[in-house]
């Protein structure tokens, strides 16, 4: 049995999902392997895009390792952080130039830094609710450069606590024990699967856990870091799983 563990966006996405790269999935499940997407989505937006999209699946990684969801969408493993944390780090975020930061957990929350650009359903610091727990916050700087700052000074004030994965301009921040290359270890232990069997797949700098720890893919519209570490380059998920059979 192998196990290919890919990223989504940018990766599996990368020029669609055609009715070929479907069949390949397909394949390569009804050859005793599984497939499974590893994501920086929450589970929600994650299920928005496969639903859409319509390709089958074994496993989910959601929110860059914190939840796994069997193709039944049960609950495998979950990491979560302490809500207390949340106001604070929001309040901080805001302060470093994001216009606002996503909640995920149970039901995720928006918190906007204007509120004149609160949608239904959305809020301000100022009437957050109160939060027990989440499994990432998100946000946004539309800058790589302002992104890694960001990045640097959640670092540097929430050491302990919180893990700032960098996506581009965008930034994930789950609890510290959490990257993607954890998020397939817990998978392993849940489908006895082996070290050896994983085949992990990305594009941009949220995947580097998990392409430096397994064998590893790396696209060729990736980050050059990514690449530098991914053991090969690929084209298209579909090459990659025939190469593979």
């Amino acid at each position: 049995m192998k196990i290919i563990a890919t990223d989504y966006d940018g990766t599996l996405n990368h020029n669609g999902i055609t009715d070929e790269k479907r069949k390949a999935i397909s394949k390569w499940r009804k050859s005793g392997n599984l497939f499974g997407v590893v994501s920086g989505r929450g589970i929600k937006s994650l299920l928005e895009v496969i639903q859409d999209k319509d390709f089958e699946y074994d496993f989910l990684i959601a929110n860059n390792g914190a939840i796994i969801f069997d193709k039944d969408l049960n609950v495998l493993t979950e990491t979560r952080c302490d809500g207390a944390i949340a106001k604070p780090l929001i309040a901080d975020l805001f302060q470093w130039g994001c216009p606002f930061a996503n909640i995920d957990k149970d039901e995720p929350i928006m918190v906007r830094s204007n509120a004149e650009e609160c949608k239904e359903g959305e809020c301000t610091l100022a009437d957050l609710p109160e939060v027990t727990y989440f499994n990432q916050i998100s946000t946004w700087l539309g800058d790589k450069e302002k992104a890694s700052a960001v990045v640097d000074k959640i670092n540097e004030k929430y050491s302990d606590t919180l893990n700032p994965l960098q996506n581009g301009d965008c930034i994930d921040i789950v609890p510290i024990s959490v990257n993607k290359a954890q998020g397939i270890y817990a998978l392993l232990g849940v489908v006895e699967g082996k070290y050896e069997d994983v085949i992990a797949v990305g594009d941009n700098i949220n995947d580097t856990h998990m392409i430096a720890e397994f064998r590893s893919y790396a696209m060729v519209n990736g980050v050059d870091s990514i690449k530098k570490l991914a053991d090969e380059i690929t084209d298209d998920i579909t090459d990659l799983i025939y190469k593979e059979l």
